[in-house]
């Protein structure tokens, strides 16, 4: 387990650095790129050997057992490419408990809100790829060689605009219809074009007023989109064009809306809520499908191909996951080698099963838990009774956390990295039905300036933790400030601090010479001063509670 954080250039205590800093060295060269924030982490077998009969005789008594290593760690970051940009401070699980590991993430993590999560354009585009892929075996045409997870331009330059600006939709139909005619005809005048009547007018107001509540741009007059000059390409400021069917379909609602005697639009939400500006659509064919309905439509009796999703424990590993090691091991050699360049004799078994097998998670199966239990898994996606990813998961009180993922390189066409990232959402939404505490998805570090991590915004909702309050704040509250700012407190109450912050270090608990003290007691055998300063940041980073419930080992 490690709580790191990424320097960069930017100074600051462990524990107060910006989200998108954090990153992780566990002694594997692929833990950086999926572990952040308090992270679980396997006990290495060189270590385990001589430790494992003291640690066996308390782990019944307090199952969490972690040993802090102080100091920061300079190394290579694997994203800036600086040599010396990424420092990390960490500490080693024994033994975890799942309560312990959530609220260990909880002070260092980002997540994902699947109840109310909607998938975008390019979301959805990835979910029915898949599903000609297995209805006709159809194969989209594209660059397969791109990052599966980094979302499409459009997705990016809408979701920033989307977050950051917000529209009052309780405005003036009539005066907005008027400003945005004001503003066509004027293009038309630069023509030296008169203006068209009629349906050209309708055109332009349904079409521009979606786009201002589609796109989170603000009320004001826009100008209507015009087409690029030769050999420029599209203009990125501008709304993307629309389809005809839409056209049409939002011209028909305005003229609804016209028609109203009433003189207000139609279909107002709850009391107190903004209305909407278009009528409640006529039946359920016409709604949008939910998340559930894109990936499970189902398919035609001669279906090409056949997609299982299995979810089995890897620690303590179960029989599925051991009849199935082998397999699932070759999809993960054959990835680090394409996708991440590894020679062929570093992504061994042993390295396999330390790096995402191993787990200090404690495996729970309580009555009102899920039907799996809590802990450490492996979802296993299999394509014609073949294994082509794996999803690396632990399950947790409050949230699924999403790990890592692999998967075969013939199969990069299915965008595996975005889907898996869908599939996982609607695996915490199911394990909500029966859970009802378990509510969340975390997909771990967001970082803001880089591409490969960025993609992490486009789900929404979702929320960014403050590094000093330990709040959370929705994503688009955080982004302005990122944008001017590395480091970034994201609680705007001055007055906000952590609440659950170390208030009384001498009641830690420590694991001493095969005893379980307080550190009040603990610290009166010791000379080193620079002992109490390693314990009093460990008991600054976990908090108050999880000092108490957890044992620090000491030597």
């Amino acid at each position: 387990m490690a709580r790191a954080a990424s320097a960069c250039g930017v100074p600051g205590e462990p524990g107060l650095r910006a989200p998108e800093q954090l990153r992780a060295r566990l002694g594997d060269s692929r833990a950086a790129r999926c572990i952040v924030g308090w992270r679980r982490r396997g006990w290495a077998d060189r270590r385990r050997a001589w430790r494992a009969g003291a640690m066996a005789s308390w782990a019944a008594l307090s199952p969490s057992i972690v040993e802090y290593f102080e100091g920061e760690d300079s190394y290579r970051c694997g994203y800036c490419k600086n040599e010396s940009g990424s420092r990390s401070n960490g500490m080693w699980a024994h033994s975890m408990t799942v309560q312990d590991y959530q609220d260990l993430i909880d002070r260092g993590w980002r997540r994902c809100r699947p109840l109310q999560f909607q998938p975008s354009k390019s979301h959805k585009k990835v979910l029915k790829k898949m599903l000609k892929f297995l209805a006709k075996g159809e194969i989209s045409k594209g660059n397969y060689e791109d990052d599966p997870m980094e979302p499409t331009m459009e997705d990016t330059v809408a979701g920033d605009f989307g977050l950051i600006n917000k529209l009052d939709i309780q405005c003036d139909l009539k005066t907005l219809s008027g400003d945005l005619t004001e503003s066509f005809d004027s293009e038309e005048k630069k023509k030296g074009k008169s203006p068209k009547k009629g349906a050209s007018n309708e055109f332009i107001q349904s079409q521009d007023i979606e786009e201002k509540l589609g796109s989170g741009e603000p009320s004001h007059p826009v100008k209507m989109p015009m087409a690029p000059k030769p050999g420029k390409g599209a203009d990125l400021s501008k709304p993307p064009c629309r389809k005809a069917k839409e056209i049409r379909k939002e011209r028909k609602r305005l003229k609804l809306m016209q028609q109203n005697p009433a003189g207000e639009p139609e279909g107002f939400q709850a009391q107190g809520e903004p209305p909407s500006l278009f009528p409640p659509k006529a039946n359920k064919s016409n709604q949008p499908k939910s998340l559930e309905d894109l990936i499970f439509e189902s398919l035609p009796e001669n279906a090409s191909h056949k997609l299982e999703v299995r979810v089995v424990r890897s620690s303590p590993p179960s029989s599925q996951f051991k009849a199935t090691f082998q397999e699932s091991y070759q999809v993960y050699k054959r990835y680090q080698m394409v996708i991440h360049k590894d020679p062929p004799d570093k992504p061994t078994v042993s390295q396999f099963t330390r790096f995402l097998c191993s787990s200090p998670l404690e495996a729970e199966n309580p009555p009102n838990g899920p039907d799996c239990g809590y802990g450490s898994f492996h979802q296993q996606y299999w394509l014609d009774g073949r294994i082509i990813a794996v999803g690396v998961i632990d399950i947790l009180p409050y949230c699924v956390s999403s790990v890592y993922l692999y998967y075969d390189p013939d199969y990069s066409f299915l965008s595996l990295g975005v889907y898996s990232a869908l599939r996982e959402i609607a695996f915490t939404r199911q394990l909500h039905q029966k859970t009802s505490q378990l509510s969340y998805y975390y997909m771990g570090f967001y970082i803001h300036s880089c591409p490969k991590m960025k993609y992490k915004g486009q789900y929404r909702p979702s929320d960014l933790l403050c590094p000093e309050t330990y709040v959370w704040v929705p994503i688009e509250q955080c982004l302005p400030s990122l944008e001017n700012s590395k480091y970034c407190r994201f609680n705007q109450d001055p007055e906000a601090v952590d609440e659950g912050h170390s208030k009384d270090p001498d009641r830690l608990q420590v694991f001493y010479k095969k005893a379980i003290m307080p550190y009040g007691v603990y610290k009166k055998q010791q000379k080193d001063p620079g002992e109490e300063a390693a314990v009093l940041q460990y008991a600054r980073l976990v908090g108050q509670t999880c000092s108490e419930r957890m044992l620090l080992f000491r030597n």
